[in-house]
């Protein structure tokens, strides 16, 4: 295994971890823009961007897109978060120069007013469509609850009226302020060829004009908030708790992700046995989420609306417990354990080391081994997970319930 960088004149980077023994590799573009770098008047075009690069180039159509992907026999796709927008394919070895080819063509998009008007439809139809399933926006509207103000409160997909009023000229300019090769990352797993990647990627993306894309990046103040949304087509409540934690670069992110896993897995966690276990909900999670420049533990309820309350409560005094009482030695091991089998089995793709490779460039512009996160998280102690704990108080939340109750009684 070698962690392999370069960098294009024009600012694109190119990192690559070269697995010679690997069967297949993944290969990807990863472009740091998401919903956080939009503004209210155009939220939700970073997703619609993400669409519309796949209806084709000034070179291909997008039936030309797709059957190309179909003949390379890749597994293809792209996804949009908060913070970046990511394509990407897996393949045989064979096949990188044609996957670097069609996967750079389509990063310069032709955005066609005829597939725009088209594809706006089906955004529109997928924002309602999510609004009209469980749990009905739930962690939307506890993400714009708890933020508030700041650049992560907006909605990945945007909404009906941000989406119905963009317009073509609009997601141009956009994609003319973020889709700078000085913001974009090649990234490369598994049997890759990384003297032919540089120069596929000099050939295909080497005459990309560069230019400046800032991002902001504040840490978002502590909330404490409990809001309540009725919703007549739900048979159960769904409630979201947000509070805040460590950012993506803050070294204490491994004993946030460990707290997370004692809390709120989905098996054998505190919030497992003392609400599913039980019988009392159907789920109770919690997990740990990292931005740029601030984070999330993130912890969901879904059970019968006369529950909710008690329930609530019941979530209430575990973390006040933890709080007070704290974390013990055998949990932490316990959930090093699961973490660390987790990460070592999933590094056994490389599609999965493409993703977990680019992440943390794109994050934090640093590359770590399996054997060094596995060491990471080894290393957190019960202290550590501890005074997060006190840093990070999990009972100063953003609660926010969507669900047929019209009011909720918060927990004390």
């Amino acid at each position: 295994m070698e962690f392999r960088s370069h960098t294009l004149s024009n600012g694109l980077e190119i990192i690559a971890e070269v697995n010679p023994r690997a069967y297949s590799l993944g290969l990807a573009f990863f472009v740091k823009t998401g919903a956080r770098d939009e503004t209210d008047e155009i939220s939700g075009v970073s997703h619609f961007l993400e669409h519309m690069v796949f209806k084709g180039t000034p070179h291909r159509s997008a039936a030309d897109v797709n059957r190309e992907l179909d003949e390379l026999g890749s597994h293809s796709n792209a996804f949009t978060s908060e913070e970046q927008t990511v394509y990407y394919a897996t393949v045989l070895p064979e096949y990188q120069e044609k996957c670097i080819e069609l996967l750079a063509d389509i990063m310069r998009p032709a955005l066609r007013e005829d597939d725009f008007v088209t594809e706006k439809k089906v955004i529109l139809e997928e924002i309602a469509k999510y609004e009209d399933e469980p749990p009905y926006g739930a962690h939307e509207k506890s993400m714009a609850v708890h933020f508030g103000d700041h650049p992560l409160a907006r909605s990945v997909l945007g909404t009906a009226a941000s989406v119905s009023a963009l317009s073509a000229e609009q997601m141009q300019a956009y994609f003319d302020r973020r889709y700078s090769p000085m913001n974009m990352a090649l990234v490369a797993a598994g049997k890759v060829d990384f003297a032919q990647l540089i120069r596929q990627a000099k050939r295909f993306c080497g005459g990309w004009p560069p230019f400046a894309a800032e991002r902001a990046i504040s840490r978002a103040p502590q909330r404490q908030a409990f809001q309540v949304y009725a919703n007549d087509s739900a048979a159960q409540e769904y409630c979201v708790l947000l509070a805040n934690g460590p950012c993506a670069t803050d070294d204490d992110r491994y004993a946030g992700r460990i707290l997370a896993t004692v809390l709120g897995d989905d098996s054998g966690s505190r919030l497992y046995w003392e609400l599913v276990d039980s019988g009392l909900a159907e789920c109770a999670l919690m997990g740990a989420y990292e931005y740029q420049g601030t984070g999330l533990f993130m912890a969901y309820l879904g059970c019968m609306p006369e529950d909710a309350a008690a329930n609530l409560k019941r979530m209430h005094d575990l973390f006040r417990k933890a709080e007070s009482e704290g974390i013990t030695e055998q949990e932490i091991v316990r959930a090093q354990n699961k973490i660390c089998s987790h990460v070592v089995r999933q590094a056994e793709r490389p599609s999965s080391r493409m993703f977990s490779v680019g992440n943390g460039w794109i994050q934090r512009r640093e590359y770590r081994t399996t054997a060094q996160v596995v060491k990471a998280y080894r290393k957190v102690t019960a202290a550590q997970v501890n005074a997060l704990l006190a840093k990070y108080p999990l009972t100063t939340n953003t609660t926010v319930c969507v669900g047929p109750l019209t009011e909720i009684e918060p927990p004390q």
